[in-house]
């Protein structure tokens, strides 16, 4: 029987790939986790969810602070000082990545800091010129900055969404790629520190993947604030002129020029796999993203995956999910655990905060699965019009024959928030007559949810 120097190597560091090492080392497995990114923390913590929502906080402190008369208040002009913006993000983030790394280092498990690249099935090449075995692998290497697929763009010298966290002065106006969440989230934020911003969006709509009631009202929000959206586009071209960087493109017809100080490229990101050789491993690949089962299980049914690297949806507590069912399933083969899609949720942390769970009308009449809906806006809800927070809606899809409620979405204040009471709502299997007639606090943001659930309960007879 051959000997591995480790029963469980878990290649990445980040979110998915620490809660792989915790879950598997504390279920007896001898484990060692190989991180070999510059820093220590991993995506979430050090470039994605935790440094972008620190700034859009500030942004929206002073977004209010300069709307105060709604409420007869009177303030002076509000001023900002964007390097002690940057400093409050950049000593949050070492906080969160101190704590990280701290939990690597505690001695639960083996941490090495090295580059890894497999040479087979079971072994691992080092970049410190170490080799070592494992019986079975966690592969949570996360993801990089998509590349640029127009080499104009590269000539004009783009900035990412990496780069925007790094950034010590404020472009005084900028250019935006893409119509995604980081594209959103990024043209609010700049825009609300007093960027001249424009949004340039290949598809017809921003959001693409949500449904279009929820980003039309988006949209309408942002051009409020003075951000200029062009969605249905085509790039064309890109030149520098005069200091400034024009982006060429064709919209309605007509080409369209675009200059500004700076261009953001926020077409996304692709999975960091490509210098791991799992080729040499029998992985298979969907191009640059590892392919997995349920169980979170590759082709080779050793190496397991979990996070961005594999998964469609960069989102954190779903590597973590990923993470821990891998482990739970190489230390309890007999026991397995399946990653359930059903309670997949997703947040935009624009303001008002846009927020889904389940399945969507868009992702319900793709599939051809019945359902009703019902809406009800925050215009005419008690504690959001004290708020003036009237833009968005709340809005419920239920089994047409049970009630259960099949998904959710939210766009409002603090939507992120909001949406985890349908989601405990569906882990729990509820249906919309048990929601509305559950108590809830007034005047709160939360009985929104009381009135699509009312309505639907109505339309929903009880089978007798």
């Amino acid at each position: 029987m051959q000997e591995f120097d480790y029963d469980v190597a878990v290649v990445g560091g980040g979110s998915g790939g620490y809660a792989a090492a915790r879950t598997a080392a504390n279920a007896g497995p001898r484990t060692v986790v190989i991180e070999g990114g510059k820093e220590i923390g991993g995506l979430c913590i050090l470039r994605g969810c935790m440094p972008t929502k620190a700034l859009l906080y500030a942004a929206e402190v002073k977004h209010l602070a300069e709307h105060p008369d709604v409420w007869g208040i009177h303030s002076r002009d509000v001023t900002f000082d964007f390097a002690k913006v940057k400093a409050r993000k950049d000593a949050l983030i070492k906080e969160f990545a101190d704590h990280r790394e701290r939990q690597l280092r505690d001695g639960t498990f083996k941490f090495i800091r090295a580059q890894a690249h497999f040479t087979d099935k079971h072994s691992l090449t080092l970049s410190t010129g170490e080799n070592l075995t494992a019986k079975n692998f966690v592969i949570s290497t996360g993801s990089v900055v998509a590349p640029c697929p127009h080499p104009f763009l590269t000539d004009l010298g783009c900035f990412t969404s990496d780069d925007a966290l790094a950034l010590t002065r404020l472009p005084k106006s900028l250019i935006i790629l893409g119509g995604g969440l980081i594209a959103v989230e990024s043209a609010q934020f700049f825009a609300r520190f007093d960027v001249k911003v424009t949004v340039i969006q290949r598809s017809p709509r921003i959001l693409h993947e949500f449904d279009t009631d929820a980003t039309d009202v988006l949209e309408k929000v942002l051009r409020r604030e003075g951000i200029e959206l062009f969605t249905n586009t085509k790039l064309t071209g890109g030149a520098r002129k005069n200091g400034l960087k024009t982006i060429s493109f064709l919209h309605d017809a007509r080409e369209v020029h675009i200059e500004a100080e700076e261009v953001l490229f926020a077409l996304g990101r692709v999975p960091n796999t490509a210098s791991l050789g799992l080729d040499k491993a029998g992985v298979t690949m969907d191009n640059c993203r590892i392919v997995t089962n349920a169980e979170m299980q590759t082709s080779a049914k050793h190496i397991y995956a979990a996070g961005d690297c594999t998964s469609l949806h960069e989102i954190v507590h779903l590597a973590v999910m990923q993470g821990e069912t891998a482990a739970h399933n190489i230390a309890n083969p007999h026991l397995p655990r399946r990653m359930d899609d059903r309670l997949f949720t997703s947040v935009v942390f624009t303001e008002p905060q846009l927020a889904t769970v389940g399945l969507t009308e868009k992702q319900a009449l793709e599939h051809n699965i019945p359902y009703l809906a019902a809406s009800y806006l925050f215009a005419d809800h008690g504690k959001s019009m004290i708020m003036e927070a009237r833009d968005g809606f709340v809005k419920l899809l239920a089994d047409p024959t049970s009630g259960e409620i099949i998904g959710g979405c939210c766009l409002g204040p603090v939507g992120g928030e909001l949406i985890h009471e349908i989601v405990a709502a569906m882990h729990k299997r509820m249906t919309v007559r048990e929601l509305a007639t559950m108590p809830h606090y007034h005047p709160t943001l939360a009985e929104i949810w009381t009135y699509p659930a009312e309505e639907l309960a109505d339309r929903i007879q009880p089978v007798r």
